[in-house]
């Protein structure tokens, strides 16, 4: 069997290791921050394949019950594929979203977009910063800084994710996503960016849990709901998340 996928998936989630520890430990210390105040941590996926981040991370067995997922259906895989990369490249539908969801000063908003230049990704972030929102990104600066600034699929004001945010995660996600090329195809197949990006999630969640711990401060996370007595261990955050996440 060829290695060659596994090898590009350690290779960089060796550079993110490398790189972006501080980043990550810089925005878990923000996560909490915001479960020591009691407040939601919102989560934002700017379209296509980058909203499954936001799914990972929400009622998710040893997550944060705290997560509230700010899911567009539209902008998801969920919708018809040319419907949600359209969607995804319409001005003011991202801030449309964000204006639902009514972000407060000093609320925490994790957005994932790995490409970070498309207008519901740029536009959401503009209308959460100007609420006061404090944003961390997971993006890849290779996308942001190697795409045209004359490319289509950019926000017309041509800002990427990372101008916008308190703490840059980078990905490292090559562009064009996938990593393998097989002898006799000149299409390179097999993405790596989801894999990552959940890494990353994983990882903002762990240092998250770490600096509670630390600060005396109960993390909520929630139990298997699939194991013996996992709903009884959930009842006590979903009666205290439940009026507060609309997804719940």
């Amino acid at each position: 069997m060829d290695m060659t996928y596994f090898n590009k998936i350690v290779e960089n989630l060796e550079l993110v290791n490398s790189k972006q520890s501080d980043n990550i430990e810089k925005a878990a210390s923000m996560m909490a921050d915001a479960i020591e105040n009691d407040r939601l941590i919102h989560v934002y996926g700017g379209g296509g394949h980058t909203t499954l981040c936001v799914g990972e991370m929400f009622f998710r067995a040893g997550g944060l019950s705290n997560i509230n997922p700010i899911a567009e259906t539209g902008l998801t895989v969920f919708n018809q594929a040319l419907k949600y990369l359209e969607l995804e490249r319409t001005v003011n539908y991202g801030s449309a979203i964000m204006r639902y969801y009514k972000l407060q000063k000093d609320d925490l908003l994790i957005v994932y977009h790995n490409i970070g230049i498309n207008p519901a990704t740029i536009d959401a972030v503009m209308e959460a910063k100007a609420a006061g929102a404090k944003i961390i990104a997971i993006s890849s600066s290779y996308w942001q800084n190697e795409m045209p600034d004359d490319h289509f699929i950019r926000h017309p004001n041509g800002t990427n994710l990372f101008d916008y945010a308190d703490v840059c995660i980078d990905d490292y996600n090559p562009v064009g996503d996938a990593v393998v090329t097989v002898e006799g195809l000149d299409t390179p197949i097999a993405p790596i960016s989801n894999i990552v990006d959940f890494y990353i999630a994983h990882m903002l969640e762990i240092e998250c849990v770490r600096e509670c711990v630390r600060r005396g401060v109960k993390p909520p996370v929630w139990s298997s709901a699939n194991t013996p007595g996992g709903d009884e261990k959930n009842a006590e955050y979903l009666a205290k998340y439940s009026p507060r996440i609309k997804m719940l």
